[in-house]
């Protein structure tokens, strides 16, 4: 633990003076829908964009930054997440609906919110937003989709800052989109995006986004303490079909659960480990792959240090 403050203390010392807030050995499950995790060594949350820029431009290259955004798809190990992990806030949840029925968010607003703003304006063709449940950064970086829709169908542009404190302004092209998959550059994080709906009534919009949240309530553990979606669907099949035919329906490990209603979520019952989450993938990855011969890969994004590995350095990360 005291190699862990040390390492801490120093870190903070190398890093430039900020106008928002950075907070050293900070907890991280609190900001994840799993609520499980380690800490992050600083953790730094900008006041607004040109903060961001002036922090990254400052920070020395060799200090690992990492983002996150409302945690609802994301598994923080036990171990800690080294270097500086940034959560972007309140400047960056922001929601304009333009003229020629255009939408511009923060990379920080819920999906759900850009959905509904848009609906209030009688904007068609974001309401597949409303099954996502996550904010507008994670679903620019994965490509997020649900109901037949993603993300790739309504983006005109994003607006990303590199580790050098850059801005960049990517077009659809630029972002090289596959199945939940971005080839932009990992450095850029998202701060805004600009997405394209159509005209619409109001009343049809809100009917589909009805129907949608009717359909998530029904078929998926949205009311436990899960991370979404765990794993993509190889090419013409679907994950949970896979997962349910190796028998992995229920399945158990220490807290950690294959959901009984839709077996592509797992869920923390109530004293789970990271460790029992992610052991619990693997161990759903393996029998897949003996059943079917199908390798299962990860849509959850894993971060940090496993608890075993972060023992073996000498403390937290």
């Amino acid at each position: 633990m005291m190699a862990a403050k040390a390492r801490t203390s120093s870190l903070i010392d190398r890093l430039p003076p900020v106008r928002g807030e950075l907070v050293a050995d900070a907890p991280l499950a609190p900001l994840t829908w799993f609520r499980v995790g380690g800490h992050a060594e600083v953790l730094f949350r900008p006041a607004d964009a040109g903060d961001l820029a002036a922090f990254l431009k400052g920070t020395p290259e060799d200090v690992p930054v990492t983002v996150v955004g409302v945690g609802s798809n994301l598994l923080v190990r036990e171990g800690g997440v080294p270097g500086v992990v940034i959560r972007l806030g309140r400047a960056f949840m922001n929601i304009d609906v333009q003229e020629g029925d255009s939408v511009r968010a923060g990379a920080a607003a819920l999906d759900v919110a850009v959905a509904r703003a848009a609906q209030e304006a009688g904007v068609a063709g974001l309401e597949f937003f409303r099954g996502i449940p996550g904010s507008i950064g994670g679903a620019l970086r994965m490509n997020a989709g649900a109901y037949g829709h993603e993300t790739k169908d309504v983006l005109v542009a994003a607006i990303a800052i590199d580790r050098k404190g850059e801005r960049h302004v990517l077009t659809l092209a630029d972002m090289d989109y596959g199945y939940r998959h971005c080839g932009a550059p990992e450095d850029l994080i998202f701060v805004e995006a600009l997405f394209q709906g159509a005209p619409g009534d109001m009343a049809e919009i809100l009917a589909r986004m009805n129907e949608i949240t009717a359909s998530r309530e029904a078929t998926q553990p949205i009311r436990t303490r899960t991370g979404g979606s765990t794993f993509k669907n190889p090419d013409g099949r679907k994950s949970w079909q896979l997962i349910d035919a190796a028998g992995c329906r229920g399945l158990r490990k220490g807290g950690a659960q294959v959901s009984e209603l839709h077996c592509n979520f797992l869920i923390n019952t109530g004293d789970a480990t990271a460790t029992d989450i992610e052991d619990l993938g693997e161990e759903v990855r393996a029998r897949v792959k003996e059943t079917s011969g199908v390798t299962l890969h990860w849509e959850i994004r894993r971060i940090g240090v496993r608890a075993e590995d972060a023992s073996k350095s000498g403390g937290r990360a």
